[in-house]
């Protein structure tokens, strides 16, 4: 049994709508049901296998918050946090649709809509089996999901970060724009960080690497991808101090 902590981008959960496809009563179609099912199929067969998870969603299917200036920063980065919190109650609602009991919380209050985060609340609801939702990030403006994803896990005593996204793991460029680009398969914080790679931010390596906490990126397409990931017989990339 193993503590997971699973990120899901926001871009992933839209899937091929991307914002783009609207409803016939015209309203912008933000998430991919079915990509979201098979996200909550993989997870119900992971939570069966008695591993305790958490699920870490980013915003970018709502809200792109730093790809213009128009409004302030800490408006934008804190909008870009509620986003998150939208997306983790629709995407809680699918995983008790498979039959798994979830619990969404932020780190602000949200009136009914989530629970405060603390550690001894979160813990208790890994030993109860149900899989909790870390929504809004840190709380504060300045810093992405991904730091407040290494925060959380290292609160919580995560044995693992699982970086669901739409590429197959680290690059040494980006293989969109290259076709001879070279993924590594393994990597130290210390040379995501020399090499400028970019898989995650600065604060988010540095918080991983002081803490020994292990990451494994990987593409959210493909059978089993999640399931793969956590059992370590995935295509990507694995950081580690």
């Amino acid at each position: 049994m193993s503590r997971i902590i699973l990120k899901l981008s926001g871009e992933a959960l839209a899937g091929e709508n991307d914002g783009v496809m609207r409803t016939a009563k015209g309203a912008v179609k933000l998430y991919d049901e079915e990509v979201i099912a098979g996200i909550a199929r993989q997870v119900r067969t992971l939570h069966d296998a008695g591993h305790q998870i958490a699920v870490v969603t980013g915003g970018g299917n709502i809200w792109r918050g730093r790809t213009g200036d128009e409004i302030d920063r800490v408006k934008s980065d804190q909008i870009g946090m509620l986003a998150t919190v939208m997306n983790c109650i629709y995407v809680s609602e699918i995983f008790r649709g498979a039959g798994l009991r979830t619990q969404v919380m932020t780190p602000f209050v949200c009136g009914a809509f989530t629970e405060l985060f603390s550690k001894d609340r979160a813990v208790k609801c890994f030993e109860d089996g149900v899989i909790v939702f870390f929504a809004g990030g840190t709380g504060h403006p300045f810093f992405s999901t991904d730091t407040g994803i290494v925060l959380r896990a290292v609160e919580v005593e995560a044995d693992m970060i699982l970086m669901a996204k739409n590429v197959d793991g680290v690059y040494d460029s980006d293989p969109n724009k290259n076709p001879d680009a070279k993924r590594f398969d393994h990597l130290t914080y210390e040379e995501v960080v020399e090499r400028n790679l970019q898989a995650v931010d600065m604060t988010s390596s540095v918080l991983a690497k002081e803490n020994g906490m292990e990451m494994r990126i990987f593409a959210l397409q493909g059978e089993q991808s999640i399931v793969r990931a956590a059992e370590g017989n995935f295509v990507g990339t694995t950081i580690t101090s």
